[in-house]
């Protein structure tokens, strides 16, 4: 399985922004978007098996 942490972060920053919500403002001891790493998690894994079909020459649309 790939190093997942950078694009889980990335991914929960996202969700985060999108919420609207500041990213490093501290939320129960912990950077906001930290809070959102579930829902990232769950994202980046039910996209995972499609990006893997991708060639490796694939330009985002």
């Amino acid at each position: 399985m790939p190093n997942l942490t950078k694009p889980l972060e990335a991914a929960a920053r996202a969700l985060c922004r999108l919420e609207g919500n500041p990213e490093n403002i501290k939320f129960e001891g912990k950077p906001m978007w930290q809070s959102y790493l579930p829902q990232a998690t769950a994202a980046v894994e039910a996209a995972l098996p499609y990006l893997r079909d991708l060639p490796t020459d694939a330009a985002p649309s």
